[in-house]
């Protein structure tokens, strides 16, 4: 007599439904859990960008200085010239150049600081007739004012809170510029005076001949593109301020020198940078010339070499492979110029560039390249 067989008995279809809606709150949890860790991940990021400014942007000058000058030290070795024979040589003539400039250009830049309140009222004083109107809406507005306190025995006591004057606030920047630039040149010169040390040890820690030789070949083709844009837009910006102080000398506006060194720098920030370029020689024309012409050529010449330039000359030299989408140069600058100020600013561009050229590079960051340029490859059959 065979023994009886014990079936197992069939799974229910219902079951396989009841698991997975038992498991739906669990997932639910664990996608709001990884959302509430995400943003405050975020939030944490962009206080720890905010308050560690001071140490992370001289970090990051120097950084992309060295990138840009490491060609140079590469250049001096092949001529049996020690790194940091040639990282020394280099920060002596980097200082010497700006030293040259700052004080070049100190005098009548502390002269137009210095000028800033009485100038300001003499633009006034040039458009009076413009603010006329305005000053009549402001006294009725004074007149309806009186009326309605009229009958009221108390006294209000003003209470004024003192500001730091221009010179204050001046004088500290200077301060912390002097410091953050001692610290940038500090840590410039250790970047170039190594050398390949990190390449060598990123070679060293990798585990597979294919992988050190893919990290070389990564690093040296990013090296020189971030170079290469780095210098290409320099010189770019060199030769756009002196065409702007050539043509304010031509205009007869004062002090040329000073204002092609400010649109040189200001050629940085795009967008921003020549809105601030065009209302400062506007605010000078107005100052210097009493002819509607004359007033109105300064800024309009300044606006079509900023047009020419933006539009033309730099999409014509760096070519579209470069180019990034401006909505994202827009956010990017607004970002970087909320978290770091001026500096911040000044960085915004050549950052967002180096973060597509390394994307561009790195197979599994390409989307992010992708995002950031101008156009979209789209695939054809």
């Amino acid at each position: 007599m065979k023994p009886a067989r014990h079936e197992a008995p069939e799974p229910r279809q219902d079951e396989g439904k009841a698991d997975l809606q038992d498991l739906l709150p669990t997932q639910r949890a664990l996608d709001i859990r990884s959302v509430s860790l995400t943003g405050l991940f975020v939030l944490a990021s962009f206080y720890t960008l905010y308050f560690a400014r001071d140490f992370i942007l001289p970090i990051l000058l120097a950084w992309i200085l060295s990138s840009l000058l490491a060609p140079i030290v590469r250049l001096f070795k092949r001529v049996r010239i020690p790194e940091p024979l040639s990282a020394l040589f280099i920060i002596l003539a980097l200082l010497g150049t700006l030293s040259l400039g700052a004080y070049s250009l100190s005098d009548p830049a502390a002269e137009w600081i210095q000028r800033a309140p009485q100038s300001l009222s003499g633009v006034r004083a040039k458009l009076q007739s413009i603010l006329r109107p305005v000053q009549g809406v402001q006294e009725t507005t004074k007149e309806l004012e009186k009326m309605t306190t009229l009958g009221k025995d108390e006294e209000t006591t003003a209470v004024e809170i003192k500001k730091p004057g221009l010179g204050e606030v001046v004088l500290s920047g200077a301060k912390k510029f002097l410091l953050a630039g001692s610290v940038t040149l500090v840590l410039l010169y250790f970047l170039l005076a190594s050398g390949d040390m990190f390449l060598l040890k990123l070679v060293k820690i990798l585990p597979t001949l294919e992988n050190k030789k893919r990290a070389v070949e990564i690093y040296r083709q990013i090296e020189a593109d971030v170079s290469t844009y780095l210098s290409v837009v320099t010189l770019i910006n060199l030769g756009f301020g002196c065409i702007i102080g050539s043509s304010m000398y031509l205009l007869g506006m004062p002090n040329p020198l000073l204002w092609g060194a400010m649109a040189a720098v200001l050629a940085y920030i795009p967008y921003l940078g020549s809105l601030i370029g065009i209302s400062t020689m506007t605010v000078v024309a107005i100052l210097t010339f009493d002819d509607i012409f004359r007033i109105i050529m300064v800024p309009s010449i300044y606006f079509a070499l900023d047009t020419v330039e933006a539009n033309l000359v730099t999409p014509m030299i760096l070519g579209r492979r470069l180019a990034l989408n401006p909505v994202v140069i827009f956010i990017w600058l607004i970002f970087c110029g909320w978290i770091w100020g001026i500096t911040g600013a000044l960085l915004a561009v050549p950052l967002l560039a180096i973060i597509k050229i390394i994307s561009d590079k790195v197979e599994q960051l390409a989307p992010i390249g992708e995002f950031l340029g101008s156009e979209s490859k789209v695939a054809t059959p």
